[in-house]
């Protein structure tokens, strides 16, 4: 078993798993809840589907439907038994032991009745120096592992689960030797200076310099900039994509890699690939930091084999800045080299996200993986043609969103593909959201009394650096400093705030977001309306990235100057119709509004869908970070006061 199993979409009648063998597997489910009889279920091939993706890899998607529903609020242990060519059966007690918690026989799970205790977050970057907030969180579950009613509902993981363009040397050396081993399929390439995965693997340019893979024309120039330039970020990131990821098989080990200690162990002895000694200083420190990531990676498998875990892409699952403005559209995809690129991320993360959040809409698509897959049977090589046409059915898929009919309702948003396009200035970025999608939304609302909105980009962020953004992109600058907001273009601002004031919508909001390296809470207010819908935006980022320390006390310092509560400057903006409240980290220590710390954000939320308690839990084990209203606040410094004192 080379990772999971990952428990998807979970719900009394449907358990939704995911799980990688290094053969196709003989499987049966075994679930035990404390309150009931045990129930063992063949998985056949109506309930597993085996997806091949090398000679000794192969995806497991087990969506298995129940003909009892499971009880709820309770602990339910599960087991997935492996049939033996002898014939014994074996769990995962024996073959993963590293996803058992202290004392425990096998895994077990919750199906919350109520989705009112979220886990969630975004940004999980292996090679960053701060530590794992999957890990945290599994500490955090180890606490009430024996507690059904305070174990969480889902963990929602808000974007960028994976880096695909920023990835580390010892990491690319990694998913060459997983290549290698595990026999994972090769491909043809069109538009680069090699011709197949083999060449590019073997191409002294292949580390740290795949800026040089593009023919030297000028016409790929800016193909170059986006995919490989590593092009400085002053003012927010630097992006470092001179190792973005190629092929198929790359993005796939990086999966494999990133959630399971298991393919670590299979290359620990790989020998390093030979590198400039201009590199050498560079490898050290990105092994250091993955070095931390390895140790913490059996806790994050554990966590995600004992909750349920719904995923929605951001950039970097695919690429930085992916589908930012009209121009990176033509830029990118008229080019066979950067389709390959893309399409090959979106692939690995239909297969390794997005199938898990909504499994039906993806039979087609599967379809032509399996037939895709077939074709490397012979020789290890996929076929173009196919290969091709699976990327163009993907690049115009329209349901990576989801929604779950929960208590509250959740309602999770693509606004990476379904883009409102500036045909006018086509340089500048794109809303996050068109018209068609955004009516999508607001039906989907409708006669809601609340509900839970996953938008991997905050819709109501930091003001300042918002505004930052609009004159670098009113400068032609808008890849220099990620000019993605959802305030960023008009029409979908306007569209959105129109949602909110609808008079069949829900009374109460929650938006989860990520994306932006550091962590806040807002109340906001929607006035000028018939009635006034609250909304809460709560930002967790990153899992485990960080923002420059220095440059955001700077940011936050400022934003607090110019744009708090009562500062006339938002009457000049697109929020002059909110009335907008931060809640306040309480291990602040200058006035903070925001949090910057690699970690997990939870909320908990009352029977009307509102937030009673918001926290980040840090991930270098330091206390949680409690996000305060102004009246909370004012209540506990009384209470803290000595008796008598006023």
């Amino acid at each position: 078993m080379l990772a999971g199993p990952i428990l998807r979409r979970l719900e009394p009648g449907r358990l939704v798993l995911w799980l990688v063998g290094s053969a196709p597997l003989d499987l049966r489910l075994e679930l035990a809840p404390v309150a009931g009889a045990p129930r063992r279920l063949p998985l056949d091939a109506g309930s597993c589907r085996v997806i091949r993706i090398g000679r000794h890899a192969c995806l497991h998607l087990i969506d298995v439907a129940l003909p009892e529903p499971l009880p709820q609020d309770t602990i339910i242990e599960y087991d997935l038994l492996v049939k033996q060519d002898d014939g014994q059966e074996t769990g995962i007690a024996h073959w993963a032991p590293h996803l058992l918690h202290a004392g425990a026989t096998r895994p077990n799970l919750v199906l919350r009745s109520r989705s009112d205790n979220i886990l969630f977050g975004s940004c999980r970057k292996p090679h960053h120096p701060a530590r794992d907030g999957l890990a945290r969180a599994d500490a955090l579950l180890a606490d009430h592992i024996d507690r059904a009613e305070e174990r969480p509902a889902m963990l929602m993981m808000c974007g960028d689960q994976v880096y695909a363009d920023d990835v580390a040397g010892p990491t690319l050396a990694a998913i060459h030797a997983l290549i290698r081993r595990l026999g994972l399929y090769g491909e043809c390439l069109d538009g680069a200076v090699v011709a197949d995965s083999e060449a590019l693997y073997r191409h002294p340019a292949g580390y740290y310099r795949r800026v040089e893979l593009l023919p030297a024309a000028r016409s790929n120039d800016a193909l170059r900039d986006r995919f490989f330039g590593g092009s400085e970020k002053p003012i927010f990131t630097t992006a470092n994509a001179h190792n973005h990821l190629v092929t198929l098989a790359e993005v796939m080990a990086m999966y494999l890699l990133v959630w399971s200690p298991v393919p670590w162990r299979l290359v620990a002895d790989a020998p390093p690939p030979a590198l400039a000694p201009r590199y050498a200083d560079r490898w050290r420190r990105e092994s250091d930091a993955l070095a931390g990531f390895c140790r913490d990676l059996p806790r994050a498998a554990r966590l995600l084999a004992h909750v349920q875990t719904l995923m929605i892409f951001d950039d970097h699952d695919i690429t930085d800045d992916w589908n930012l403005s009209a121009k990176w559209d033509t830029t990118v995809y008229e080019h066979p080299f950067a389709r390959r690129i893309v399409g090959n991320a979106l692939i690995a993360y239909m297969l390794c996200q997005g199938w898990g959040n909504r499994p039906e809409v993806f039979e087609t698509a599967l379809d032509e993986m399996a037939a895709l897959a077939a074709t490397a049977a012979a020789d290890d090589q996929l076929d173009t043609q196919l290969q091709d046409a699976l990327i163009r059915r993907l690049r115009s898929f329209r349901r990576w969103d989801f929604v779950l009919r929960a208590k509250p309702t959740i309602i999770v948003l693509d606004t990476r593909t379904r883009r409102w396009r500036n045909r006018r200035r086509p340089g500048h970025p794109s809303g996050l959201m068109d018209w068609e999608s955004l009516t999508e939304l607001q039906h989907e609302l409708l006669d809601e009394t609340a509900a839970v909105i996953v938008s991997p980009t905050p819709m109501f962020g930091v003001k300042l650096i918002e505004v930052v953004q609009r004159i670098a992109t009113f400068a032609g600058l808008a890849l220099t400093v990620d000019a993605e907001n959802w305030m960023a273009h008009r029409g979908t601002a306007s569209s959105m705030l129109s949602i909110f004031r609808h008079s069949r919508a829900p009374a109460n909001y929650v938006v989860l977001s990520g994306d932006v390296h550091y962590s806040f809470a807002y109340d906001v207010e929607v006035r000028e309306s018939d009635r006034t819908p609250h909304i809460w935006q709560i930002t967790s980022s990153g899992i485990k990235n960080e923002f420059p320390r220095r440059l955001l006390d700077w940011l936050d310092r400022l934003n607090r100057w110019l744009y708090s509560p009562r500062s006339p400057l938002n009457w000049f903006t697109q929020r002059r119709d909110l009335a907008l409240t931060p809640y306040l980290p309480d291990r602040r220590q200058h006035g903070e509004r925001v949090w910057n710390g690699a970690g997990i954000g939870q909320v908990w939320l009352d029977a009307q869908g509102r937030p009673v308690r918001i926290m980040q839990h840090n991930a270098d084990g330091q206390p949680s970070t409690r996000f305060l209203a102004p009246e909370q606040e004012t209540s506990l410094a009384a209470a803290e006061q000595p008796m008598g004192k006023h």
